[in-house]
This record gives C-alpha cells, structure tokens and sequence, in this order.
C-alpha cells in the first residue's frame, strides 16, 4: 500500500530545535508518522514537545546542547546510538535572525547566524552522514528558507546561510545519493513563529506581507509536517538535492 511508504515506525529522528516552532511542528509530525525523537535545544523545557511524542506512543531523548558549540554533534549522535542504538533522520531545523541594515550589520552578528545557521547544519551533516553511509541508510532534511531565492530586507547574513544551506544540500547529494543516504531541503516562506514576532507585531510589514501569499495567511509549524515526513520516508527514497518550497504561493507572485 502507498500509504505504508510513509510510516517511520521503529526509525529514529533527531530534530534541532525540535522543541518550538518550526522543529515542534515537524518533531510532532515525524512522531505521529511513527518516529523515535530526539530533540537537541539550549533550553531544558520540551515540556509541549514531550506531550505530543507521549500521544504517539513514541520516545523522546532531549539533549540540551549548544549548536554553537564544535562538539555539539559528536555528543549528539554519541547520546543517539547510546539510547537508541541507530538513526535514520536528521533535521537540521535549528536557525536564529538578526536584522538590521546592511550598512549597519556587525561582523558579531554576521558571525553569530552562520555559525548556527551553516557551520552547525554543515557538522551536523557530517557527523550523522558519515554514520548514514556507514549503514548505507539515512535521511538528512535541511530547513532552508524563500530567501535561497530572494534576499529578503536588513537580513543579509540570514539570506547568505540560507542560500549557502541550499549549496550544501545539493553537494551532499551528488556525495552520498548512490550510498543509501537522501539529502534534501525544505524552504519555508513566511511563517508564524518566534522568530518573525517583529516582523508580525509590524502592522505596515505584516500587512504588505500578507497580501502577497495567495494562501491569505502566514504558515504554521504543523504545516511543514507532511513535507518533513515525505522527505524522511521512503516514499522519497529517489529523490535528492531538491528543495520544497512551502510558501503559501508567496514565489509565485
């Protein structure tokens, strides 16, 4: 049955930032598909996340690490295989903002959102893909954002890390697709999150934003769901280095 190629049960996904926004949504969507989770976050409180693996009937192992930190995705797959014994997924969801202009933009900031942005999705894809390979088996699934295609407005470091995570994903596609490992990305368009709260509580910017999505709304993190299962399943198993945008039609105006 068709329906069969999207069950994750008994697989095992780990989720940066898989305690809010975005990463709950999708944390949440790969629980109920069948998944194991493991949440890594600063924060100690995955209270939210841990209610709607517990309604799946699935495990939870949170892991509160700093992405900022080099060792960060060594001690995450060390604490994966230790609980659980393998992995099959990685969502690299974890992301921060700054905004200001450009002409104003400080080298702190810009080095702050890449290094969590790129150099920790990058270590992360490294480590857990050499496991993949190893095992010839894994799905990475990279957030990426609509700025890969557009620049967007006061957030140039932001806009360069995702366009860069676009980058990455493709280059590890043309690695590891002939050894059992899918590399692919999803670029969410404006959404409802923490991390637009400025931009939400902005009534010109809001508004201008929103009469440009057909959908008439900005996203929610469950929307990004069912792209995040389609990808970790095998229902995707030949597809690599692609991109799916979900944007409420906001690229095609």
């Amino acid at each position: 049955m068709i329906l069969d190629q999207f069950r994750l049960d008994g697989q095992v996904a780990l989720v940066t930032g898989g305690n809010r926004g975005l990463g709950l949504g999708i944390a949440a969507g790969l629980a109920e598909a069948g998944a194991n989770i493991v949440s890594l976050q600063r924060s100690a409180d995955v209270s939210v996340l841990a209610g709607k693996v517990e309604r799946s009937g699935k495990r939870l192992l949170p892991l509160a690490l700093d992405l900022a930190e080099p060792q960060s995705a060594g001690k995450a797959l060390e604490e994966t295989l230790r609980e659980f014994g393998r992995v099959d997924i990685l969502v690299n969801n974890a992301g921060i903002q700054r905004r200001s202009p450009s002409t104003d933009f400080s080298l702190t900031d810009w080095d702050d959102v890449i290094n969590v942005n790129l150099r920790a999705v990058f270590a992360f894809c490294q480590v857990f893909g050499r496991e993949m390979v190893r095992q010839q088996h894994g799905k990475i699934i990279n957030i990426s954002s609509v700025l890969a295609f557009q620049g967007g407005l006061t957030v140039p470091a932001y806009a360069a890390s995702k366009h860069a995570v676009a980058g990455l994903t493709k280059a590890l596609c043309n690695e590891w697709a002939g050894r059992g490992v899918n590399v692919n990305a999803i670029a969410p368009g404006y959404m409802d999150t923490d991390m637009n709260v400025a931009l939400l509580a902005d009534a010109q910017r809001n508004r201008s934003i929103s009469e440009r999505i057909p959908a008439g709304r900005w996203g929610q993190p469950a929307d990004l769901a069912g792209a995040a299962v389609f990808l970790a399943s095998a229902a995707s198993d030949y597809m690599h280095g692609q991109m799916l945008v979900i944007d409420g039609g906001w690229l095609a105006r």
